[in-house]
């Protein structure tokens, strides 16, 4: 079955242009102006991609990633978020929101192609924790939990999306190893694209913020290589 994609964006244009895209490129994609028609849609025919405006009229794209985040049919469904609103504060927020990307406009097509197919190859995902390996590994004041989905520092459980929670486990499965930004893009992401994007910086920065909030300087544990990517301090 070919995977479906739903766009929420209010602007006919923006909207238009992109389906055109994603359709000339093989990707079967549906779009929606308002939020309502999207959820409406959602309880009949679950998308595989939701591609989400922040800045929608009546209900704005953050409610609505929250609402995809509690709804048992679609919780796992990758969320990219493609935005005007590009700050870093606007990206750290969607991203601790629960978007597995982010993507501010004006965006290159080929880029959101590539992001599109990397998110769609992915298996579906569960919020919930299931099939994932029994065990726990602990690095220094950190530990993450495979069987539970959980990871805590200096035993305080964090909040992580499921992007963070990823990196998190690859650097406590290799402490003291460097990662580059590339090889993180791929391994965690599944994306090969190489152009201008700070996806792993952006998520690199929530994830030691969460870290220092749980547990005060824990967050320097992981730490930047500099010309390389970053890695976890084995004294972590």
């Amino acid at each position: 079955m070919t995977p479906m994609i739903y766009y929420v964006e209010d602007d006919a244009n923006i909207r238009n242009l992109t389906l055109y895209a994603l359709s000339a490129q093989g990707l079967e994609a549906h779009g929606f102006k308002s939020a309502k028609e999207f959820m409406e849609a959602c309880q009949t025919n679950p998308p595989d991609l939701v591609l989400l405006d922040i800045m929608l009229p009546g209900e704005d794209g953050l409610s609505v990633l929250s609402w995809i985040r509690s709804s048992s049919n679609i919780r796992g469904v990758p969320v990219m978020m493609l935005t005007a609103k590009g700050t870093e504060y606007d990206k750290v927020f969607g991203l601790d929101s629960g978007a597995d990307d982010y993507l501010p406009k004006p965006f290159g097509i080929m880029e959101l192609i590539s992001r599109c197919k990397a998110l769609l190859r992915r298996p579906p995902l569960s919020y919930a924790s299931q099939g994932l390996p029994s065990g726990t590994i602990t690095v220094g004041r950190i530990s993450v939990n495979e069987r539970d989905h959980q990871a805590t520092a200096c035993g305080v459980n964090l909040e992580l999306t499921l992007k963070e929670f990823e990196l998190l486990r690859k650097f406590v499965e290799s402490p003291g190893q460097a990662f580059s930004r590339s090889q993180l893009l791929k391994d965690i992401w599944d994306i090969s694209f190489v152009g201008e994007t700070r996806t792993v910086d952006t998520h690199i920065q929530t994830l030691r913020r969460k870290l220092n909030d749980a547990c005060p300087g824990a967050g320097g544990a992981i730490e930047t290589v500099r010309g390389v990517g970053y890695r976890l301090s084995r004294e972590s």
